[in-house]
């Protein structure tokens, strides 16, 4: 298990950077909000992502060419599904104050976030799980996810 200092400041910068981004587009920014998308993206994010890209390495070692390619991405596709995205919605709600509007209708956001963003989920996942090193896989992940954050949060709106 991984769980490195430097893993927990992208963590922290690049989730909330991508939050940020999106809390202003919807004029929502809040100080309160922003600390705890750092906290998760320094402790919850930077844990569990690094250590499932391992897990994932581990699964694909004795497969080869588009057998393996195809595996590691639908595995990291599986890792950020609704639910994931679901949990993602209900901090965001945590921080911004807005816990007593949380219902189970996240995870039909969760959901409808996922199936829409397949198509690019897929893309940017098979690239960094079969073209980007694995040191770079963490850092190239958040970096999607915190764009993938705008729209997770644009979402709630969308759906």
């Amino acid at each position: 298990m991984v769980f490195t200092r430097n893993n927990i400041l992208k963590g922290a910068v690049i989730y909330s950077t991508g939050d940020t981004i999106a809390a202003l587009i919807m004029g929502e920014f809040s100080w309160f909000r922003l600390l705890g998308i750092v906290l998760v993206g320094a402790t919850f994010y930077a844990y569990e992502i690094p250590n499932y890209f391992i897990w994932i390495d581990q699964q694909t070692e004795k497969l080869s060419g588009l057998k393996m390619s195809f595996y590691k991405t639908t595995l990291a596709i599986l890792y950020f599904n609704p639910l994931w995205i679901a949990r993602h919605l209900f901090f965001i709600m945590l921080f911004s104050g807005k816990i007593h509007e949380a219902s189970w209708d996240i995870l039909r956001i969760g959901l409808m976030s996922f199936l829409v963003n397949i198509p690019i989920s897929f893309t940017a996942n098979y690239l960094i799980q079969n073209k980007m090193p694995g040191h770079w896989r963490f850092m190239a992940s958040a970096i999607f996810s915190a764009l993938m954050a705008i729209y997770y949060a644009l979402s709630m709106v969308i759906f």
